[in-house]
């Protein structure tokens, strides 16, 4: 089961990410979301845990919880949404002469 994990310090690693879910059970991988630019943390991430009892007992005993001042935000991921086209353009402005009024 895959859990998303909201809210977290800047200071959360992933080690430190997957040290405080695996009280509740095993868990499979623990991921903090870096921004590509700045290579900080976006402060949230994802662990995915095999169990899915193990998982519940983790959100209930982990949402809300305070975690370096931050109170935790923690719940089931949900599958990423669709954004649509990427680098498409998609819209946007006509683009060349904008013309306006010949008198």
């Amino acid at each position: 089961m895959k859990l998303y994990v909201g809210n977290l310090s800047f200071q959360t690693t992933d080690s430190t990410l997957r040290e405080l879910f695996e009280e509740y059970g095993k868990v499979d991988s623990a991921q903090v979301i870096m921004d590509r630019d700045s290579g900080r943390s976006k402060g949230f991430g994802f662990v995915e845990m095999p169990d899915s009892q193990e998982a519940q007992a983790a959100i209930s005993a982990l949402n809300g919880k305070d975690h370096d001042g931050r109170p935790l935000t923690v719940n089931e991921a949900r599958p990423r949404e669709d954004r649509g086209g990427g680098r498409s353009g998609g819209g946007g402005g006509r683009g060349g002469y904008g013309g306006g009024r010949r008198y």
